[in-house]
């Protein structure tokens, strides 16, 4: 073994005993979560700096950082849907009435698609007014074959799915397989069979209670012990987060995103618009968005370094029950929905700049309502079943583009920098999630502002 390689595994794993003494010391696991990004970044910058982009040294350091960083996520998503399943089910049969179901899933889906269309006429303004143009990127030959292979593998399959189609996938046929998450759908398939679940026990209660309560307490037992599991994988978070920021930060291509730079940029302030646009729905309902804000920035720092929605779906739960006092079955519905719809940044943003840049070349001016009207509305409703992990945001701009019936290779062009801009449009989707959360738990009266308001609430359990 490469002693270069040794001497990277080696450092990787001091950090990780500077973060273990600070546990050991009780510091904050938010102090330790910021730690473990910052010091990732440090990491990252210097293995790029030292052996650049493309060296066999950093590919074999990369994979060995992957055991912690990669392996970190992967224990999230062995939990999702376990957690998904459980706590939906037990949120439901804690209602008084099925009538309680109707409008927590009402606002949580209609606070989603509206701020996602919100989302798209951000990523309209931010494409026009950096003037961005499909053209003026210029391909070479390796841009070029993906996107044309782009265009050959998903094409046909988008084109050939219509909006029925699309809609029955949703609906679970085989529950077993969507449990093993094996479709983009699958987060969504089972939350809808966990919604049969629960209203199955709210009907069966009245005709035989003595039935319901035992169901009641065996998923009461098995939600306890879920909840453990995610209590002992949250802690490993300052760690994963280490090593998914130092591999990012080492293998981002540089050069990619200066070549790319305005859309880079354009790109950023838009996400920065629509969160600010967060901030600003959470101060209208009576919620100071500098305290919202300092509590969800753990749960955002992992969204941001792992690119995975539907993977944060453990933390942002936790959040929104321990630190946002959001009442647990909104937390566990808006935080289950988000991860598969209304992707703010995903579904949102990205599809309709690349809508926008790409309408010129095909005669087309995209600022016409002709076109507007029916872009903003197919972004809303195609945001349904996008997949919350690495790479939705480009199956949901092929779905937009074909659906308007534009070209879909600049989705092609731009995978070099996918990465990099996929960070932040992750972050985005999962603060959207919250902050759906937040509203439609303060719309129905049971948002608990003793835990919001409390300094030392914070996302993790206290045996943190």
């Amino acid at each position: 073994m490469d002693w270069l390689l040794i001497l990277n595994i080696a450092i990787l794993l001091a950090i990780i005993g500077l973060l273990i003494f600070m546990q050991r010391k009780h510091v904050s696991f938010t102090k330790r979560v910021f730690t473990g990004l910052g010091l990732g970044i440090v990491l990252g910058a210097v293995l790029q700096w030292i052996y650049g982009s493309g060296s066999e040294t950093l590919a074999l350091t990369s994979d060995w950082y992957n055991v912690v960083g990669r392996g970190y996520v992967s224990f999230l998503m062995m939990i999702v849907i376990p957690l998904v399943m459980v706590s939906i089910i037990q949120s439901i049969t804690n209602l008084e009435k099925s009538a309680q179901l109707g409008k927590m899933a009402g606002w949580i889906i209609g606070i989603l698609i509206v701020t996602t269309m919100i989302a798209a006429l951000i990523g309209v303004g931010a494409a026009t007014i950096f003037d961005l143009n499909a053209e003026d990127i210029t391909a070479g030959e390796e841009e070029q074959e993906r996107a044309a292979s782009l265009e050959d593998r998903y094409s046909t399959e988008i084109e050939g799915a219509s909006t029925p189609d699309r809609i029955l996938n949703f609906i679970p046929s085989n529950i077993f397989l969507d449990m093993t998450g094996q479709r983009s759908t699958s987060v969504i398939a089972v939350v809808i069979f966990s919604i049969f679940v629960g209203v199955a026990v709210l009907g069966l209660r009245r005709k035989n209670p003595e039935q319901a309560e035992f169901f009641t307490k065996m998923v009461n037992a098995v939600y306890g012990v879920v909840m453990r599991i995610v209590t002992l994988v949250l802690r490993l978070t300052p760690y994963g987060i280490l090593a998914l920021m130092a591999n990012t930060v080492a293998n981002t291509d540089f050069a990619g995103i200066l070549e790319l730079g305005k859309f880079v940029l354009a790109s950023y302030v838009a996400l920065a618009v629509m969160f600010i646009i967060h901030l600003v729905l959470v101060s209208v309902f009576g919620i100071s968005p500098l305290g919202y804000l300092r509590k969800v920035l753990p749960v955002l720092s992992f969204a941001f370094t792992s690119r995975s929605s539907a993977g944060t779906i453990p933390l942002n739960v936790s959040a929104q029950k321990n630190a946002l006092g959001v009442e647990e079955g909104v937390a566990n519905m808006s935080a289950s929905f988000g991860a598969t719809m209304g992707q703010n940044g995903c579904a949102g943003i990205y599809p309709a700049m690349l809508a926008v840049m790409i309408a010129p070349t095909v005669g087309i001016d995209p600022l016409t309502v002709e076109f507007l009207l029916p872009l903003v509305i197919i972004i809303g409703f195609s945001s349904f079943g996008i997949a919350g992990v690495g790479g939705g945001a480009t199956f949901a701009a092929l779905i937009v583009l074909s659906s308007m019936g534009l070209p879909v290779g600049l989705a092609g062009l731009l995978i070099s920098i996918e990465a990099f801009i996929d960070m932040g449009r992750t972050a985005l989707n999962v603060n959207g999630a919250m902050v759906t959360g937040t509203l439609t738990s303060r719309i129905l009266g049971n948002f608990n502002t003793k835990i919001f308001h409390d300094k030392n609430a914070i996302e993790e359990a206290k045996s943190l």
